[in-house]
């Protein structure tokens, strides 16, 4: 794990990003096109953008995962979050300690920047991520639900 670090994505990570990030699109079945994938870069690189990257990079500059935050606000109590949006390892780096230093870096951000929480979800047939999950954080009770906009016909089934 030692060889292993965890930084901000740089512009010129592009093509290690978007390998990687293809990599979870492709585990969760989620059909991504190049345009979205180019949006989701953009927003990353945009200062302004809410959407924050960081990269696991092994001594060979090689990216091993990726994570993908942002702030949000918690009204109730009146505190601001960091959401983890995607988190993910490739395959034949799991078990590198990636994951550890990606969450790792997220709860020191988290504290830097006096967020109150980090939350993210995941897929409840994701056993191996769970197993990590519960090692770093607490479950909660929470069940997550998806309403799409009045103007939006496809099957719930097809979002994500």
């Amino acid at each position: 794990m030692s060889d292993i670090t965890v930084r901000t994505a740089r512009p010129g990570d592009f093509d290690q990003w978007r390998a990687l990030y293809r990599g979870y699109a492709d585990f969760y079945r989620v059909e991504q096109t190049e345009e979205a994938a180019r949006t989701v870069w953009a927003w990353i690189g945009d200062p302004g953008h809410e959407v924050g990257a960081l990269v696991a990079e092994d001594a060979a500059g090689r990216l091993l995962g990726l994570a993908h935050y942002r702030p949000f606000a918690r009204p109730l109590s009146a505190t601001t979050g960091c959401f983890l949006d995607d988190l993910f390892v490739a395959p034949e780096h799991r078990g590198s300690g990636a994951a550890d230093l990606l969450l790792g870096a997220l709860r020191g951000l988290a504290e830097e920047r006096g967020w109150s929480v980090v939350r993210w979800i995941t897929a409840d047939d994701n056993h191996r991520a769970r197993a990590k999950y519960d090692q770093v954080a607490t479950r909660t009770m929470w069940v997550t639900y998806d309403m799409a906009p009045a103007t939006d016909t496809s099957p719930p089934a097809h979002r994500r």
